[in-house]
Parts: structure tokens; sequence; C-alpha cells
């Protein structure tokens, strides 16, 4: 009888390009190298932009458009257009549509802003008395004066702007260098976008390249988790504070209320940090109603504009654009911008976002990693 031969079969061994291939420790060591690198790349951000702003901001504002546009610009390239060819028409189109875009909003955004001294000075002094008619009760003295204060203070402080920025406008180009180096700054952001977008996948494989070759799957796997969380959320936000916008802004013109287009700007893409756009807009609204008072319709309309706004946002629009992809919460957005605005200013507010985004993601695969270790997971005793 011949002996029977048991052929034991390998188990198969993932390619060196796949995270797989990678054993825990060596995964883990990767992964807690790449955050630490992810947040030490933020702090440099931060500190680039204190200490070298003149010539950081125009940097990160010609890489942040290029990462915005490369999707559309992949997407030609795909159907056969050469890429600089697709940059070439992305960059023409997109001159056409802000020039034409300035030459129809800019009279309407001017008529608006004209209108706001006087809409607080109104509010200051009618307000009150429009809400004692309605309720059919006297409000306090108390109540007055400050409502009346706080309207003057408004509408001074309106008034005051455009001179107080003529100044500040003339004190700046007074400092001849500064002034030369802020405008070449804001001259170059598009020339540095149309090459980085040009170069943009050049640049990520020379990236890519630099990488370790067996850690070059998970780290790029990594940086996509980071690309998905922010895209889904900035693009998302954007598409969704559009739509929002020109929602409140019908509902509002329809009600008859003054500042109706402003107002509806404001609630619309104030919506990025939530509940803020919504409150504002809601404040404003009824002011408007009470300035411009018609009757109780004025005042239904504004509700079901915002109820029905708030509803679509939050079971049509948000789901469709933005998905469950971004995971960031509405809270966690609040203090990221609360936080990075008092620690960097402007600047930090813009990019709260965009680091909160990196944050999570480096927050997550921490964790993800910790709970792999036999420190969460206990020690196993043999029995």
């Amino acid at each position: 009888m011949s002996p029977v031969l048991h052929v034991v079969h390998p188990e198969p061994v993932p390619p060196p390009g796949d995270p797989a291939a990678l054993d825990e420790t060596e995964a883990r060591r990767v992964d807690f190298v790449w955050s630490g690198v992810m947040v030490g790349s933020l702090a440099l951000v931060f500190a680039l932009l204190s200490v070298f702003g003149g010539v950081a901001v125009p940097v990160l504002l010609a890489l942040t458009g290029a990462y915005a546009f490369n999707p559309l610009v992949t997407l030609m390239e795909k159907r056969g257009v050469d890429r600089t060819w697709g940059t070439s028409i992305l960059f023409f189109a997109g001159t056409l549509l802000m020039v034409g875009a300035g030459l129809y909003l800019v009279p309407v955004f001017r008529d608006e802003a004209a209108k706001l001294p006087g809409f607080f000075q109104r509010a200051s002094t009618q307000v009150v008395p429009q809400v004692e008619s309605l309720l059919g009760v006297s409000l306090p003295d108390l109540v007055s004066q400050r409502t009346a204060e706080l309207g003057e203070k408004a509408s001074e402080l309106l008034q005051s702007a455009g001179p107080t920025a003529a100044r500040l406008v003339a004190s700046f180009a007074g400092n001849t260098a500064r002034f030369a180096a802020t405008l070449l700054g804001l001259s170059v952001v598009p020339v540095l976008a149309f090459f980085f977008l040009q170069d943009y996948p050049r640049l990520m494989g020379r990236i890519q390249d630099l990488l370790p070759r067996r850690s070059v799957a998970l780290v790029t796997q990594r940086f996509r988790e980071v690309d998905e969380v922010l895209s889904a959320f900035v693009q998302g936000q954007l598409t969704v504070g559009a739509i929002l916008s020109v929602l409140y802004a019908v509902g509002l013109s329809v009600a008859r209320i003054d500042l109706a287009i402003a107002i509806g700007l404001i609630a619309g893409f104030g919506n990025m940090v939530p509940y803020l756009g919504t409150g504002i807009g809601v404040v404003l609204a009824v002011l408007g109603v009470l300035l411009s008072w018609q009757g109780p319709w004025q005042l239904a309309v504004v509700a079901a504009t915002f109820i029905i706004g708030q509803l679509a946002e939050g079971f049509v629009i948000t789901p469709r654009v933005v998905g469950e992809k971004v995971g960031l919460a509405p809270v966690a957005v609040i203090i990221a911008v609360l936080a990075f605005g008092e620690l960097f200013g402007f600047v930090g507010i813009l990019l709260a976002v965009p680091a909160s985004a990196i944050l999570k993601v480096v927050l997550s695969v921490v964790l993800q990693r910790y709970r792999r270790t036999q420190l969460y997971k206990g020690s196993v005793q043999a029995p």
C-alpha cells in the first residue's frame, strides 16, 4: 500500500502593497508614526502661518484650491482631456463665472449693505413698540433702553465701517513694502493654484515615493480616510449652504422683509457652524418682520421657511449630499471653531474644520490600535 501524502497548502502571503502584509506590531508602529507626523504637520502649518503669514497664506490657499478642484480635473482627464488643458478650461470657466457673478451680485450686496445701518436704526426705535402693540402689554423701560442702545451701537458701527475700512486701507497702503507684498501674495495665488493643480498627481506621487515600501499601502489608506472625511464635509457643507441660502432667501423675499438676500446667505452658509447660522438668521428675520409689519402672515411665512429649511437639511439635503462619511459631530465643530479661532484668529477659524477632520482620523487610528493591545483586552491566561 502506497503511503498517502498529505499536501499542506501554505497560507497565501499578502502582496507587499497590501496593508495586511504588515504584522500587527509593524502596522501599529506605522500608524503611531503616521499619527505623530500628522499632528506635527498641523503644528508646523499653524506655526508657519503665525510667523510667515505673508508667504504661507498664499501657498496654503493655492494648495487648498488645488485639492478642492483636483477631482474635477481628474474626471476630465479620465474622459480623455489632457490635464493641462483640463486645468486651463477649469480656470477659464471659473474666471468667467466669477466675473459674471461679480457683475450681478456686487450691486445687490452693495444695496443690501447700504440698508444695514437704517435697518438697525429703525430696530432701535420701532421693535419694542411693535412687540407691545402685538402682545397688548407694556414692556419694562429697561427693555426699551437696552434695545435702543443695541440698535444705536449696531447702526453706528455699520456707518463707521466704511470710513474705518478706508482709513485702514490707506494706512496699510502707506507702508509701501507691506502693501506690495500683500498684493503680490494675492495675485500669485491663482498662478500657484494652477501649477499645483496641474502637477497634483506628480506631487502626490513624489510624496508617496518617500514612504517606506512596506508601509505605502497602509499610509495611503490613512490619507484616503482623511480625504474622505475632509472632502465630504467641505464640499458637502458648501453645497448644503448654497441650497439653504437660496431656500431662505426665496422664503424671506416672499415674506417681504428687508435684507432677505443677506439674511438668507447668513443663515445658509452660517450653517457650516451648526446652529449658529440658523439662530442668527431667525433673529434677523424676526426683526425684519417687525420692521416691515404687514400682518401675521409674515411671521407664518418666516416660520415655515426655517422649519422647511431645517427639515429639508436634516432629512433630505445632508443625507443625500454629505452622507454618513463625515463623522464630525456638531458639538465638535463648534468647539473646534471656538478653540482655533481663539488661538489663531481668523485663519484658525478657516482651518478649524480641516484640522478637526485630520485629528478625528488620527484619534480613530490611535483608538483602533489601542483596542488591539493586550493592555486593553487583558492578558490571556493559559489553561
